[in-house]
């Protein structure tokens, strides 16, 4: 598949992304039933990974969204730019982060570092991909979907400058 001046092959079926998805809410439902979280996605790429959890979710919970930017076309710029803050009291909550894709981690440490100035309770990071090799920081992810390579990915809210969020697979540039 072509997004504008570049090929991309399928990397991970949406079949296999709603399974993991399902995998992953029931284990955050346990985990956290009694504890009433605060589910903190993070946009744009996590709009699509926190609807459809938030859908599988079985104990009482809440949602709202931030949103960062950290990326110019296919790599990361190394700085966080924080654009739309929290408007909810996180002092005393749990609260699960959640995001698409864990790279260099610099966007989760930069969040986790804002959301602990505010007091929760605890904070949980959730995301659908981790690029392990690509990591910078030493900061645990608590759940997560796939482990993947260090390979540019789109599609599932992940994009190319903007192009492709609307794809439901999850596709990896062509080599």
């Amino acid at each position: 598949m072509k997004i504008l001046d570049k090929e991309f092959e399928i990397f991970i079926p949406k079949e296999k992304i709603q399974q993991r998805i399902q995998e992953l809410a029931y284990d955050l439902s346990y985990k956290l039933d009694g504890k009433d979280p605060l589910f903190v996605a993070i946009l744009n790429g996590a709009f699509m990974f926190a609807s459809d959890l938030f859908k599988e979710i079985s104990i009482p919970a809440r949602i709202t969204f931030i949103k960062t930017a950290s990326y110019a076309g296919t790599e990361t710029t190394g700085s966080v730019q924080k654009l739309i803050g929290l408007k909810e009291n996180v002092n005393g909550q749990h609260i699960v982060l959640v995001d698409d894709i864990f790279d260099t981690g610099l966007t989760m440490k930069a969040v986790c570092e804002e959301m602990w100035k505010q007091n929760p309770a605890s904070i949980s990071v959730l995301t659908l991909l981790d690029k392990v090799s690509k990591h910078k920081t030493d900061l645990k992810i608590d759940f997560k979907g796939f482990e993947i390579p260090d390979k540019f990915v789109l599609g599932y809210g992940l994009d190319y400058n903007g192009y492709g969020r609307n794809l439901k697979d999850i596709y990896a540039l062509a080599d």
